[in-house]
């Protein structure tokens, strides 16, 4: 939710329709703005809104603004969260919806994407199904990596369990996407999303949803954002599959 922007609105005392006919779009682009934080709108439709709320743009949009200053290799960096937990469902399925290429999930257990994403799994049964290549690396639930990791969280909900009920819900999607295991990312996390990531590095008895958290956008040749691309590619290539092929077949 852009905070920001709703309480300009209300501010001002302007209805989504008043605002999208001061910016030329339409009444339901105004709702998105709102409701999806991740969204940045145009630099013409953000100048207008600014103009026609009467408030900054950096104040609406702060990360439009930070991006269009940064010079840097860190011009890279849309936003960081201090925990995963902080970043709003709705980047997660704006970043989903949005990728049209590439979509490479690259969390130990990829646990939380089933629970907080809505037909998650229709959802990448689709983008595979419109050409769209989706990858999972997961944790081998029966490796000493995951054990050791399942002694250092100390939680109930195990890794292990955690790593089952991802396996299960690919296994229903009957090999729309691939998937493979590796032990490489067991404390650093990778989300693609065509141009787009979200990277967490995981900290030391910690579980995933309370560690810090980058959102990327790649703007550059071997910045940051192709340097963790890199990362899963490698760990891709040294992954085992989940689903093994027949005997006997390629």
């Amino acid at each position: 939710m852009n905070e920001a922007l709703r309480r300009a609105m209300a501010n001002a005392r302007m209805t989504d329709r008043e605002l999208a006919e001061r910016c030329d779009v339409d009444t339901k682009t105004i709702g998105r703005w709102i409701t999806q934080a991740g969204r940045v709108p145009h630099s013409r439709h953000r100048w207008a809104a600014s103009e026609a709320l009467g408030e900054e743009e950096a104040v609406l949009w702060p990360g439009a603004a930070k991006r269009t200053v940064k010079v840097g290799a860190d011009r890279e960096v849309v936003e960081v969260f201090p925990y995963r937990s902080a970043v709003p469902a709705s980047l997660w399925r704006t970043l989903i919806t949005r990728a049209d290429e590439h979509l490479d999930f690259a969390g130990y257990t990829n646990y939380f994407l089933w629970l907080e994403q809505a037909r998650f799994g229709t959802a990448l049964r689709r983008k595979a199904e419109r050409g769209a290549t989706v990858r999972f690396l997961v944790g081998d639930p029966d490796s000493e990596v995951t054990r050791a990791r399942e002694r250092d969280e100390d939680v109930p909900l195990t890794l292990s369990t955690r790593i089952r009920v991802t396996l299960a819900e690919l296994d229903k999607l009957d090999g729309a996407v691939d998937a493979r295991f590796s032990d490489g990312h067991a404390h650093l996390s990778v989300f693609r999303f065509d141009d787009d990531m979200i990277v967490t590095p995981l900290l030391t008895h910690s579980v995933g949803h309370d560690a810090p958290t980058l959102h990327l956008r790649r703007h550059q040749n071997d910045g940051m954002f192709d340097r963790f691309a890199s990362h899963v590619e490698e760990l891709w290539k040294r992954g085992r599959p989940v689903r093994e092929e027949p005997h006997g077949q390629a």
